[in-house]
């Protein structure tokens, strides 16, 4: 007979891919009785791109809808309680219950001012945000904050003080051989294959990729031309574009346009299978989204895979996972001096590589559903027994985060300047 320690339950819109590793870890966990509600049908777009899952296929999934009043009893029963984003007004009205109720919960939140914090100064949403959030500021209620800039965008509203946790997602980890793995990329003297992967929409700025690739093919006066020779001398590079999107037909023609027909490929929208294996292949991911990218799972999944990373700095993963120069490259808002750090990369096979093995080993250590669940559970389990929040610390050698540890509550702007932190 199984003996139950503690009566985890999560609740969020829905079950996907990048969920389920997470989950996967809460339920096979000794002592732990996990249960995951689903909320909300997921979106036909998100399902096109190979998010959807067999619910049916997973023992600890149930519906919200399909018995409501059982759902609620369980987030009122459970020792422990994590909210992810729901959106609609039954599951929100047992939350209040249990938080009023005093039971140890956890939100797990994307940013609230992904658009501005300037926001935050709306009567009506402080308003909101004080009934949703300060008002339990001594509760125990804790933050989990999917993105580095989460942290800021809820102290400006005053809740969760001195309670908020280093979190995100956690993809599938796999495990590699190192000779095997960077076996699939390009070999000396080929072409340096670059990725870009993701919804083709303004704010995940797929144009950046075409046009930092125009920058390295083309010589240009306001670029560094011996940059473009080097590259060529080195066997130049092609950048796969996967995806779709509202955006995917201009910037077709806008490769065209620009001649770069021979150097950049589109793939359409793949399986994340698919992604996975694309990734294998690919020696730079291109990460090109602006601050309305509140986590960004697909860079787990290409620091996971070995990739050389180049990223904006305003994307909310990226302060967590990638360290200046150690693990991936930390760009700007400046498209020329992206497209420089992207050009170094390509002429210096070494430095690609050692970025690629460090990328992978802070997933495979660190930043990993396995090393979640357990920080996660030892921090719970300790707040259940009446401690303060003992929160996970920094790697020791590295000064890398893990899930866990305190939230430093940076603003958007801070993201490079926190990327060179150590």
């Amino acid at each position: 007979m199984r003996c139950i320690y503690l009566k985890l339950t999560f609740v969020s819109n829905y079950f996907n891919h990048h969920q389920r590793p997470l989950c996967e870890a809460f339920a096979h966990t000794p002592e732990v009785e996990f249960t995951f509600y689903q909320t909300e049908a997921m979106e036909e777009e998100r399902v096109r791109m190979g998010w959807g899952l067999d619910v049916t296929a997973y023992p600890y999934v149930r519906l919200w809808q399909e018995d409501p009043e059982a759902a609620r009893q369980d987030v009122l029963q459970s020792d422990v309680v994590i909210w992810g984003g729901v959106e609609v007004e039954g599951p929100e009205a047992a939350l209040e219950e249990r938080l009023q109720a005093g039971s140890l919960t956890f939100r797990y939140s994307e940013r609230i001012y992904k658009e501005g914090q300037w926001k935050f100064l709306s009567p009506r949403g402080l308003k909101k945000k004080y009934h949703d959030f300060t008002q339990y500021r001594r509760a125990p209620y804790y933050l989990l904050c999917a993105g580095a800039f989460v942290g800021s965008d809820y102290k400006l509203v005053r809740a969760f003080p001195k309670k908020k946790f280093v979190w995100g997602y956690f993809p599938e980890v796999k495990h590699y051989d190192m000779d095997e793995l960077f076996g699939k990329k390009s070999k000396e003297g080929e072409p340096v294959r670059i990725l870009w992967a993701g919804r083709m929409i303004d704010w995940k700025h797929p144009e950046w990729a075409i046009e930092i690739v125009n920058l390295l093919v083309h010589r240009n006066r306001s670029f560094n031309p011996g940059l473009v020779s080097d590259i060529k001398k080195a066997g130049g590079f092609t950048l796969t574009m996967a995806g779709g999107g509202e955006m995917e037909e201009e910037l077709q023609r806008q490769v065209t346009e620009k001649g770069l027909q021979d150097v950049v490929h589109f793939t359409g929208f793949l399986k994340p299978e698919e992604i996975r294996a694309e990734m294998e292949r690919s020696d730079i991911f291109l990460f090109t989204s602006d601050e309305k990218e509140g986590w960004g799972a697909v860079l787990n999944e290409a620091m996971n895979s070995g990739c050389a990373v180049a990223v904006r700095s305003q994307i909310g993963a990226v302060p967590y996972l990638v360290q200046q120069n150690w693990n991936g490259a930390v760009c700007e808002g400046d498209l020329h001096r992206f497209a420089g750090r992207v050009g170094g990369l390509i002429t210096d096979r070494e430095e690609r590589r050692s970025f690629g093995e460090r990328a992978y080993k802070t997933i495979v250590k660190h930043w990993n559903a396995d090393n979640a669940a357990a920080q996660f559970l030892r921090v719970a389990k300790g707040l259940l027994e009446g401690g303060d929040p003992e929160f996970a610390e920094e790697d020791p050698d590295t000064y890398e985060l893990q899930p866990m540890c305190r939230d430093r509550e940076i603003g958007p702007g801070d993201g490079a300047r926190f990327a060179r932190r150590w």
